[in-house]
């Protein structure tokens, strides 16, 4: 058993568990920035978005059900996971670069936050062009709701979409909920149903705004007559 006095075997040993350990942080990082741990969407149904309770961010807030966005011309709606995210404010940039265009196929374009903490709406107003409600069930959120915690941070395509914003000009706080993530519907008039559903698979996973415009060009808007159906 001499040679378990030998400091070379001990050298050994130690390196054996660094080596081991470098590994399995290694295979760790690999999975981490696989889709397989992301939990995956599950799509929504126009039903479940119609019934959906929503307020208006006035003094004397209204509560209403969502399909009045989108009951005569359709909408784009943004589903915002944190106001105060400079990647959610670059999503609402890119969005917003669009209103023109949405503007001249009678398009709106509307926001819905879950939470309303301070000036955080009022400071992300800037960014986006469109009116903003309240969704305090959080319901455009799910139906399944996704979260990714702190996995996000060793996810090279988070770090990527981090410096991309940056260099946008971009910034943002660490005020209110950001785990919960958002996304992007067009939904089309009345019954027409659900044109586009982009659910945010991590942190500043945007909406390709060509597929947004692409998808509002095909809204119907309602007539009389149809309303009447």
């Amino acid at each position: 058993m001499s040679f378990l006095q030998d400091p070379s075997f001990f050298a050994l040993g130690m390196w054996s568990i660094g080596a081991g350990a470098l590994g399995a942080a290694a295979v760790a990082l690999l999975l981490a920035n696989t889709d397989i741990f992301l939990s995956k969407p599950q799509q929504a149904t126009l039903e479940y978005l119609e019934e959906i309770d929503l307020k208006t961010l006035e003094k004397e807030p209204r509560t209403f059900k969502a399909k009045e966005l989108w009951a005569k011309n359709g909408a784009v709606i943004m589903a915002v996971r944190r106001p105060g995210c400079f990647l959610c404010r670059e999503e609402a940039a890119d969005l917003s670069s669009l209103k023109p265009k949405l503007d001249e196929l009678g398009v709106p374009l509307y926001a819905v936050v879950k939470e309303q903490i301070r000036t955080e709406v009022k400071d992300f107003q800037p960014y986006f062009k469109g009116e903003i409600f309240l969704d305090e069930k959080k319901k455009f959120y799910g139906p399944q709701r996704r979260k990714m915690m702190f996995m996000g941070f060793v996810r090279l395509g988070v770090w990527t979409n981090f410096f991309r914003a940056r260099n946008g000009g971009f910034s943002g706080n660490l005020e209110g909920e950001g785990f919960i993530l958002g996304g992007v519907f067009v939904v089309g008039s009345g019954k027409q149903g659900i044109l586009l559903e982009h659910r945010e698979k991590e942190f500043g996973d945007k909406v390709n705004p060509v597929s947004v415009l692409e998808a509002a060009k095909k809204i119907k808007p309602q007539t009389s007559a149809s309303e009447k159906k």
